[in-house]
């Protein structure tokens, strides 16, 4: 059995005395794992690290079998994601999350050409955030999580929708809301695709975005906690303010 790819890195750990077990995010293939040969020589190693992207050749005599990867590197992401510690907290919250909640060799087309764009812009931290917004909101979506931020889900209206249902998932306008509204989740005006999207937003998106990851999306993985990695980019995009 073998196959071609290219994909994201998500983690890589020693195998061995010279070997690598890593995961990886591939396009068509999912999220796969495999023995890098070689994987801790200087040659190899430095290739070797969350985020970047390769090439992939996997082979096993067996397809169930873990099998080996022969890497190429496309493109590091180092730079960008080293060059501050909001982009380093960005790129760990993407690997981690996907590394987390991906079933081994399904594959997600288009979940992964939603994360591809979202890793180029690493290092760009003024339109970032609103991108790993959105990135959540598709990570939702994938995992069949997905929220109706279309109209109201009590009177049907498009406009004044300013929160969230935490049952449903649905939007709520203002006049929809009464006296529900302390029991709503936010529903800021970057997560509708408009307005300027200032960090205060954007952590108000992601409270409602883990609200669902937490209370959904965990549900459904056996509880298991959230990586936190995602908190740690939280607590970075809390101390920009």
């Amino acid at each position: 059995m073998d196959w071609r790819d290219h994909g994201i890195l998500l983690t890589a750990r020693r195998h061995g005395e010279t070997s690598a077990i890593i995961d990886v995010f591939t396009e068509q293939h999912g999220r796969h794992a495999g023995v890098v040969r070689g994987g801790t020589s200087r040659k190899i190693a430095p290739i070797l690290q969350p985020g970047a992207q390769l090439d992939v050749s996997w082979r096993a005599r067996l397809e169930e079998h873990l099998g080996a990867f022969q890497v190429e590197p496309l493109r590091s992401r180092a730079a960008a994601a080293f060059s501050s510690r909001l982009s380093l907290a960005g790129l760990n919250s993407v690997t981690s999350l996907l590394a987390y909640c991906l079933p081994e060799r399904e594959p997600h087309p288009d979940l992964y050409r939603k994360t591809e764009p979202l890793m180029d812009l690493l290092g760009q931290e003024e339109i970032w955030p609103l991108a790993y917004l959105n990135w959540e909101l598709a990570l939702l979506e994938e995992m069949g999580f997905g929220l109706d931020l279309s109209s109201c889900a009590v009177t049907g209206a498009t406009d004044g929708l300013v929160y969230v249902s935490p049952k449903s998932g649905r939007a709520v306008s203002l006049e929809g809301a009464g006296d529900w509204a302390d029991r709503l989740l936010p529903l800021p005006a970057c997560m509708r695709g408009e307005g300027p999207a200032p960090d205060t937003e954007i952590l108000e998106g992601l409270k409602t975005t883990g609200f669902f990851l937490e209370q959904k999306l965990a549900s459904s993985l056996g509880n298991h906690p959230l990586p936190g990695a995602r908190g740690q980019l939280i607590d970075r995009l809390t101390r920009r303010l």
